[in-house]
């Protein structure tokens, strides 16, 4: 069918037209759409679906969630630029929407607040083997500070903290991790740090949804130590970077805490440097001389560029 048709008789309902305004301030569950509109999910996801059909929205599933966000800027910009050009005084639909919608803001930070609490015990136990945060956060920010950050990539994202670190210097960020209640906690916790508008999403670190070539900055923040074939992460991370993208991984040093394993579920008792430096190479990737934090165990922040192709 011809698209511009199809996006007119998307937004010919007004339900339609308030799920669009919805999905302008944050990414939503099906579910949630369905619980700020009042209305039943199935209804919900037939207007989902005409939405999807017209390019309006993007559908995304990770675990037993469906969630929704806004199709391609290009394509949106003049939908909402016609849209705010006709949009003239209150309207009593928006402001019951935003107000249930701050309700399910509330829902998430209840839900992360929740899952901290009952998994507070453990976190504190794996913190206690590192360096202290704000240390290895600051060596994050001088280690990449030379450059421009562009368009950054946190493979193994968690909870988001490293979006929330660098989000604000970066063109673009978006994280991945392969847990569902990560992602949601990842996304409270960037909600509430006014970066709604950063992108998450389920991916697996050794095939990545992404393009090649669609990053400046790649980061692994303490991922590659659960990683069975840390090799072939490295290589997934370097097939993202542009020419002269960067990839910085923060991990421990090798190390004999053999109690982790079954403790924290470590893979990986650290890396050597050596053994870095050839994974990088072999990813097409030079290594510069790591930078290493001393603590219970040392953390090391080894930062890899893509080499020019040969000719």
């Amino acid at each position: 069918m011809y698209r511009p048709l199809l996006i007119f008789q998307a937004l010919a309902d007004p339900t339609r037209l308030r799920i669009l305004a919805l999905l302008r301030s944050m990414e939503l569950s099906v579910g949630e759409i369905a619980q700020v509109l009042g209305q039943s999910q199935p209804r919900v996801s037939r207007h989902v679906k005409i939405l999807v059909n017209a390019g309006l929205a993007e559908r995304r599933k990770e675990g037993s969630w469906v969630f929704l966000t806004l199709g391609p800027a290009p394509d949106l910009a003049p939908v909402f630029a016609a849209i705010d050009q006709w949009t003239r005084g209150d309207d009593p639909d928006a402001d019951a929407d935003i107000a249930r919608l701050k309700a399910v803001r509330a829902v998430r930070a209840s839900a992360a607040e929740d899952y901290f609490e009952t998994h507070a015990a453990e976190w504190d136990a794996i913190r206690s083997l590192h360096v202290a945060e704000g240390d290895v956060e600051a060596a994050i920010e001088r280690v990449l500070a030379p450059e421009p950050i562009g368009r950054l990539v946190d493979i193994g994202t968690g909870t988001g903290r490293m979006m929330e670190l660098l989000g604000r210097k970066a063109d673009c960020a978006i994280g991945f991790d392969r847990s569902p209640a990560m992602l949601r906690l990842a996304r409270t916790k960037l909600a509430q740090a006014g970066l709604d508008r950063a992108e998450l999403r389920q991916g697996d670190i050794y095939a990545l949804p992404m393009p090649a070539a669609s990053a400046d900055v790649a980061i692994m923040h303490q991922v590659l130590h659960y990683a069975q074939h840390p090799a072939a992460a490295i290589a997934e991370a370097a097939r993202l970077l542009d020419a002269s993208g960067r990839l910085l991984i923060v991990d421990f040093a090798a190390h004999d805490r053999e109690d982790l394993r079954d403790r924290d579920a470590h893979v990986r008792l650290g890396f050597a440097d050596d053994q870095m430096a050839a994974w990088f190479k072999a990813a097409g990737l030079s290594c510069a001389p790591p930078t290493h934090l001393d603590g219970e165990l040392t953390v090391k922040l080894w930062l890899g560029r893509r080499l020019p192709a040969k000719l």
